[in-house]
C-alpha cells in the first residue's frame, strides 16, 4: 500500500505528477495542501491548530475520519502521520509540504526519515520534483544526466559508502558526520546506485530544471526584480 502524507510546511510548487495514493493522510493544516492538489483524505490527523472550525467541519462531511490531539503533545503531527502510516499498512510513504517555512520544523522532518520504527520503510520527502529519502543500506535515484545528487551523512560518518551512476564516485569510502563532501554531485547516468555499509545517508536528487529555477530566483533577487 502506498500512502500519501499532506504536511503543513510552507505554501511550495507541488509536483508536475501527484503520486497516487491508496490512502491519503493530510498532517492538520496539510488538509489545504490536499485542497490544493484536488485530494480528499482519508483521514485528518494533529492537534489542527492550523484549520478553522468549518475547515474541520467541512472534511467531518465529506466523510474524512478526524483524529485530533492535545496541543501539548510529544509528537508533531506529521510524526502522528507516520505512525498511523505504519499502523494502516503502508509498505511505502511520500509526504508532500514537509519542507520551508520554519527551520525547526524542516529539519525535525528531515529527521523523522531515521525514525526506528519506519527506517526500514520507504518513505520520500517530495518538495516540488526534488526528492529526499533516507540511504540505510542501498537506494537507487534515477532522473537526467545531470541532475544534482547530494549525500550528506546523518548522526555520525557513514562508511563503506560506494556509488555508482555519479560524476564523483566513492568506493568504499566514508562520508564524515559535518563535512560537506557529499554535497553538489551530479547524475551521470540516468541512474546512480547508492550502498552504505555502515551509518545513514540523507539523499537529495534536485533535477536540473528544478536547480536552474532556484539560480534564475537568486538572480532576480540579486538585481532587485
Amino acid at each position: 500500500m502506498h500512502v500519501l502524507i499532506c504536511a503543513n510546511g510552507a505554501p511550495q510548487t507541488l509536483p508536475r505528477t501527484i503520486p497516487v495514493g491508496d490512502y491519503i493522510i493530510a498532517a492538520d493544516g496539510g488538509a489545504r495542501l490536499c485542497r490544493r492538489a484536488r485530494l480528499r483524505p482519508n483521514l485528518l490527523i494533529g492537534d489542527l491548530d492550523s484549520l478553522t472550525s468549518a475547515e474541520i467541519a467541512e472534511l467531518r462531511a465529506e466523510g474524512v475520519e478526524v483524529r485530533q490531539y492535545p496541543a501539548q503533545k510529544d509528537q508533531t503531527d506529521l510524526e502522528l502521520a507516520l505512525e498511523a502510516a505504519v499502523e494502516v499498512g503502508a509498505e511505502r510513504v511520500t509526504i508532500l509540504g514537509a519542507l520551508g517555512g520554519r527551520w525547526d520544523q524542516s529539519l525535525a522532518n528531515l529527521m523523522l526519515l531515521a525514525h526506528p520504527r519506519w527506517r526500514s520503510l520507504p518513505v520520500v520527502l517530495l518538495a516540488g520534483e526534488e526528492r529526499v529519502l533516507l540511504i540505510a543500506e542501498r537506494a537507487r535515484l534515477c532522473g537526467e544526466v545531470g541532475d544534482t545528487v547530494s549525500l550528506i551523512p546523518l548522526g555520525g560518518d557513514a562508511r563503506g559508502v560506494t556509488t555508482s551512476g555519479l560524476a564523483y564516485p566513492l568506493t568504499d569510502g566514508v562520508l564524515p558526520f559535518g563535512a560537506t563532501l557529499g554535497v553538489s554531485n551530479v547524475l551521470s547516468a540516468p541512474c546512480a546506485e547508492i550502498t552504505v555499509q555502515s551509518g545513514l545517508v540523507l539523499a537529495f536528487h534536485i533535477p536540473k530544471a528544478q536547480l536552474a529555477e532556484i539560480e534564475k530566483a537568486k538572480r532576480r533577487e540579486a538585481l532587485g526584480r
